[in-house]
């Protein structure tokens, strides 16, 4: 299978090459020139299948350069017990009559993200092989919170690589700017950028499109690549766990084969909704994607008025991973809805740079809000909501993950829709401590990080993971703050 950049058609590439590129030179994102097609009965099958066996499954069709021997291989390293405890690997949990949550945070960082970034390095170093390439890959990221830790710990030494990291200096949560800047390895760099996580974004993909800079550091014997989402990489992996949700739903007899579902998720950058979104063209049947945002609600506008505006207030939240205005992988799903029609596209990506808004024509507003609806919610509304959630269903949730609950129960409300519905859960709510405690339990928030973590194991009964209690005796290696415009000097000195 090829695939092709969404700003020029005509540029074509294998799987192994787009995962090694991250982005094309024309800074457009990379798709698969088909989708591939799951029947009922193949999606059947996959149920009788554990989580890497359901995973293999799926990035086969996808990643046609690897065997399905190779594959197999790389998920089974990638999912292990040891990394990911729970046998399930993405456990569904039922939370009331209607609504179910996906599990997505048993993993090494307890965040969703550990699903693609702990496989992505066996991919990358094997389309490195694949491609002739010798060079040192050198891994750019940009983070609103769990990317960057989730992407220092799968490349952590690993063999022919190196990986830097940026994150908004103030614009994450405390045990997530600890998990960073105390990261192990001698391959790995962490900076804060002076700004927010756009500001940081933007500079990164500054850095990906300045070609003389690519070539100053290709004549070091350097080549950059992304593990962010917009690298297909990190996309698909994703996709795998929607299909599971579905076959534990059928298992669990939640559903029978062939009842549509709807899926919710709590996002940012549009990467984990536009895996949900590949599910569906996959053949999983979803009857709607509800796309929850926080009071960053950038996309909740989009999605209901066909514009999309980034000229508005910045807030810091206490759901930070997806405090972000500009949500890159939304250029994915635009491409597709548009016919592929890279000039389309880039015309409004353009427009976007330019003027910080763009507006898509009726007829594809129409088709976003057939598959999509959305919703947001503030501080407040979360902190409620993760009262009410562990107060009526026993449940304990993240701030993110409450954004979606609450966005999941206003649509239910409003459209009296009734499908089983699969909440995507994309962190512990041990990452959110000092906000969990209080809006769960009536209690202030006191005392260190660590004595927050433990302090919420005594009331909820349950333990904290142990990635995230054992920091508190890790010294922080990285402390640099440096200005967006900045950063290209900050990779290059740390490449020397």
């Amino acid at each position: 299978m090829q695939y092709c950049s969404t700003r020029n058609s005509k540029y074509t590439v294998s799987s192994a090459q787009a995962i090694v590129s991250g982005l094309a030179p024309d800074g457009g994102l990379f798709l698969p020139e088909s989708i591939p097609a799951f029947s009922l009965e193949e999606i059947s099958a996959m149920a009788r299948l554990p989580y890497t066996g359901r995973a293999t499954e799926v990035l086969s069709r996808f990643l046609t350069d690897f065997t399905r021997e190779e594959l197999a291989e790389y998920i089974e390293k990638a999912y292990s017990r040891v990394k990911f405890p729970p046998e399930a690997v993405a456990p569904v949990v039922r939370l009331d009559d209607c609504a179910n949550i996906l599990e997505l945070f048993h993993g090494p960082t307890c965040a969703f993200k550990d699903f693609a970034l702990q496989l992505l390095p066996y991919l990358l170093t094997a389309s490195l092989k694949k491609t002739g390439e010798h060079r040192t890959v050198v891994i750019l990221v940009a983070t609103s919170g769990d990317t960057g830790k989730a992407a220092l710990e799968g490349f952590a030494d690993v063999p022919g690589t190196k990986i830097c990291v940026f994150y908004p200096d103030g614009g994450t949560s405390n045990i997530q700017r600890l998990q960073m800047t105390t990261q192990s390895g001698e391959n790995v760099m962490v900076f804060a950028a002076n700004g927010n996580f756009d500001d940081a974004q933007n500079g990164v993909k500054r850095i990906f499109t300045d070609q003389e800079f690519a070539k100053d550091l290709s004549g070091r014997g350097y080549l950059l690549s992304s593990a962010n989402s917009i690298n297909w990489g990190r996309l698909v992996p994703q996709i795998a766990y929607y299909f599971s949700a579905y076959c534990d739903l059928l298992n669990q007899g939640r559903i029978q084969l062939g009842d549509p579902i709807n899926i919710v998720v709590p996002t940012g950058n549009f990467g984990n909704i536009l895996a949900a979104y590949f599910a569906k063209q996959c053949g999983v049947p979803v009857h709607k994607l509800v796309c929850a945002s926080n009071q960053n609600n950038v996309l909740t506008d989009f999605l209901t008025t066909g514009t999309y505006d980034r000229n508005r207030p910045f807030y810091l939240t206490t759901s930070p991973s997806m405090d972000i205005l500009i949500s890159s992988n939304l250029e994915r799903l635009l491409y597709l809805l548009g016919g592929r029609d890279d000039q389309k596209l880039t015309a409004l990506m353009k427009s976007l740079s330019e003027t910080g808004k763009y507006s898509v024509d009726a007829q594809v507003l129409e088709a976003l809000q057939k598959d999509f609806a959305a919703g947001c919610a503030d501080d407040a509304k979360t902190a409620q909501t993760i009262h009410d959630t562990y107060a009526q269903d026993g449940y304990l949730c993240d701030t993110h993950t409450a954004v979606a609950v609450a966005v999941y129960r206003a649509y239910a409300q409003t459209t009296g829709d009734r499908t089983p519905t699969v909440i995507a859960s994309t962190a512990s709510p041990f990452k959110f401590a000092g906000t969990v405690l209080p809006a769960a339990f009536g209690v202030p928030a006191q005392g260190d990080d660590f004595g927050l973590l433990k302090q919420l194991s005594e009331l909820s009964n349950q333990p904290a993971p142990a990635a995230l209690a054992g920091l508190w005796d890790k010294a922080e290696r990285f402390t640099t703050v440096v200005e967006p415009m900045k950063m290209k000097e900050a990779v290059s000195d740390w490449l020397r």
